[in-house]
């Protein structure tokens, strides 16, 4: 499964590693944010369910054809990752900032909900290597 270079193996891996990392939030939200509905944990463990998905599946563009810039995995997927949790934080952003200011305290420096787009950098990075290294990335992974 993992020798030869495949988009369903990519996505597979992404989705899979995203699944892990939702998992953790479904888990460990309560430690941070008791007031937490079930809605919102749900919604944790798919998003990054999802993600990983979308990182699998844009490991086949290695190059921009308009900015003419080659697009290395350890670009491509922070930069999903980043920009994912950044639009999730426009739909959420109540409910992460009172998590952050709970845990951070009122005025910190990680107060802001915006560092959830820090984060999803960090956790597309994670994804985008194993879906790398296990799926292959390119061209070579279409068709297969």
């Amino acid at each position: 499964m993992f020798g030869n270079p495949s988009l369903i193996t990519r996505i597979a891996i992404g989705k899979g590693v995203g699944f892990l990392v939702g998992l953790a939030g479904f888990i460990l939200l309560p430690y941070f944010l008791p007031e937490a509905d079930w809605r919102l944990r749900w919604g944790i463990l798919f998003w990054y369910t999802t993600v990983g998905a979308i990182i699998g599946v844009f490991g086949v563009i290695t190059y921009h054809p308009v900015l003419k810039l080659r697009l290395p995995w350890w670009f491509r997927a922070p930069l999903l990752g980043a920009w994912m949790n950044f639009v999730l934080v426009f739909f959420a952003y109540d409910v992460m900032a009172a998590m952050l200011v709970k845990v951070f305290g009122e005025g910190g420096v990680l107060s802001s909900p915006f560092w959830f787009a820090a984060e999803g950098a960090i956790v597309g990075l994670v994804i985008g290597y194993f879906a790398t290294r296990f799926g292959g990335e390119g061209e070579e992974t279409v068709g297969k």
